[in-house]
């Protein structure tokens, strides 16, 4: 039976009897044939990755991570193709394409990463966050760099040995912590990972893109082969750096603003089909606005996405609300599926020239040698403006966590030069080793290093608690005016305060068991964060939406279980005395 499609019909034929009948050319016919089949072949890849994330969820295999699985079976994929001596449209097929991965792949897994963000852990570390991408990637950048032209010098590997900034180009780009393999792997819920650590590490990993892409950027416009970067030059592109990274959140914030004014004065709502369509069209426009204007787009998605959630997300209807995430979740891990699949099957495609074991090795080994100068330096002078410190074994996991992705890859797809082949293999080469080896041994690290979440922790974020009253909640919190008292001093207490000990508060066993952590970075700040809550409440809200009485839920969930230990960032159990909720965990936490 004839295939039919109607898109790609262009012409008419005359029958015997004059009657003008449709068909399909033998060519179209052949080309649409061909796609049906390949589309058909990569919907069961894709269904049989899923397959196999859910049995390593139900197995617990977390020795290999989902993201791990999709790479391996792109490469079982593109090396049976290979054996099948397949033609040059097969070949393209399963080639990975840069433009496919920047404009439809990465906006959803970006945008769906914003959008459920745990916005407090982000911005209360977000001054370390900026330390690691930007300080760190610099670092990154030209240490390996210059290890890289020192082996070309050597005669190591073979590529520019006059100029440093091919060499330059590849630490750029190599030096960019995929935000899409830290979210495939730390980003795992059971891995049951600490907030603070994936906090950092996902945080550098989706700010530091745009210090590499800079970074590229700059080198890749003063690339030219008798002529180096000057130091007058330097200056140059940190201005650049700056400009990109705060046009590129200014475009995010200005659409994500624009949509929630939308949705807060209109009555949309009532249609939630048109409600969502429209929700992701903004976030898309975000991310295509800042690419044209040559900003980050994933930095403009990124910030569109928690400036959503943080007004918009109260505009919706009921049903968005419980749809919004999970369909955002869904069409997430499809994309990040197929990213994984692509670059496996992308490795056995053919139309890489050159490789060289030695700068693989030499890659790998200076991407872990400069990981060590933008972790532990800057941790340890973060320590010393934090009040709960970053102990040294999670700072071992940052180290270790630098996973190498996509971005990487489609970045090494645009180096100039006749060396271009092997800055590819290696690049991609990197990106398998971070994914499946490091990616492999995340779990077991996050175990040995006590970095891990019980599960009694999780299940309690995921229960969200409800919101206590105002006045249930501590009576000493700063930026809260007092409170009614909850009630007349006990006996106990008149007799513990002639005793010249404190006497015991009338406050709900929540806020008694909290109240040493409210100090600390997951307790209630004053200062910027006071300004903030007050400006927020009284004039952002009441235009782009948003809780109103969002001081009262916050509050509550602000209340910390766990005791971070400031040294060792541990959690230890509250002081005896201390009362708990009935049937919960001493060391449950609420957020």
């Amino acid at each position: 039976m004839r295939a039919w499609h109607g898109g790609l019909t262009k012409g008419w034929t005359l029958g015997h009897a004059g009657v003008g009948t449709r068909r399909l050319s033998d060519t179209q016919e052949t080309m649409h044939e061909f796609d049906a089949l390949n589309t058909l072949l990569l919907v069961v890849i894709l269904g049989l990755c899923i397959l196999s994330s859910y049995l390593i969820k139900k197995h617990k295999f977390y020795y290999m991570p989902e993201s791990a699985a999709a790479l391996l079976v792109g490469l079982a994929v593109g090396g049976l193709a290979r054996l099948i001596d397949p033609s040059k449209a097969e070949l393209d097929f399963l080639s990975f394409q840069p433009e496919l991965f920047f404009f439809l792949l990465l906006p959803p897994i970006i945008f769906e990463a914003g959008y459920t963000l745990r916005r407090k852990d982000f911005f209360r570390n977000f001054g370390t966050i900026i330390a690691y991408a930007v300080l760190g990637t610099l670092v990154s950048t030209f240490i390996i760099g210059y290890i890289t032209f020192w082996a070309a010098k050597q005669g190591y590997i073979d590529i520019d040995a006059e100029n440093p900034l091919e060499a330059l180009l590849f630490g750029s780009l190599i030096s960019a912590v995929d935000p899409v393999a830290t979210l495939s792997i730390m980003g795992n819920p059971e891995l049951h990972c600490n907030p603070l650590l994936y906090s950092l590490v996902f945080g550098e990993s989706v700010l530091n893109d745009a210090v590499a892409i800079v970074l590229f950027r700059v080198f890749f416009q003063y690339y030219n082969e008798s002529e180096e970067v000057g130091t007058s030059q330097i200056p140059l592109a940190i201005l650049e750096f700056l400009g990109v990274s705060l046009g590129s959140v200014l475009v995010g914030l200005v659409i994500g603003l624009l949509c929630s004014f939308l949705f807060k004065n209109t009555r949309i709502s009532d249609h939630p089909t048109y409600e969502l369509a429209l929700l992701f069209l903004f976030a898309y426009g975000s991310y295509a606005m800042a690419e044209s204007m040559d900003l980050s787009g994933i930095m403009s998605l990124f910030f569109c996405g928690v400036c959503l959630a943080h007004y918009n997300s109260y505009n919706l209807s009921e049903t968005s609300q419980v749809t919004a995430e999970v369909i955002f979740l869904s069409i997430a891990q499809v994309a990040e599926t197929f990213v994984f699949l692509y670059m496996g099957m992308g490795f056995f495609t053919g139309r890489f020239s050159g490789w060289s074991t030695t700068f693989i090795a030499i890659a790998i080994g200076s991407c872990l040698f400069a990981r060590i100068f933008n972790t532990f330096p800057i941790s340890f002078v973060a320590n010393y403006t934090r009040k709960v410190k970053i102990p040294l074994r999670m700072q071992f996991v940052i180290w270790f966590a630098g996973l190498r992705g996509a971005i990487a890859f489609a970045l090494s797809q645009n180096m100039p030069g006749k060396h271009k082949d092997i800055y590819e293999t290696t690049t991609l080469s990197v990106v398998i080793f971070t994914t499946v080896i490091c990616g492999g041994l995340t779990e077991p690290v996050l175990r040995t290093l006590k970095m891990k979440r019980s599960s009694v922790d999780e299940a309690l974020d995921r229960e969200k608690l409800p919101a206590m009253p105002r006045s249930q909640l501590p009576q000493n919190i700063p930026h809260m005016p007092p409170a009614a008292p909850l009630g007349t001093p006990s006996k106990v207490d008149l007799e513990n305060s002639s005793a010249g000990r404190p006497p015991q508060t009338s406050l709900p066993a929540t806020a008694e068991a909290y109240r040493p952590s409210l100090s600390s970075p997951y307790g209630i700040k004053k200062g910027v964060h006071l300004w903030w809550r007050g400006f927020d409440t009284r004039f952002m809200k009441p235009v782009f939406g948003g809780r109103l009485d969002d001081s009262t839920d916050e509050d509550h969930h602000e209340l910390v279980r766990e005791y971070d230990d400031e040294d060792t960032g541990t959690f230890q159990q509250p002081a005896s005395g201390s009362h708990q909720l009935p049937g919960a965990s001493p060391h449950t936490r609420m957020i």
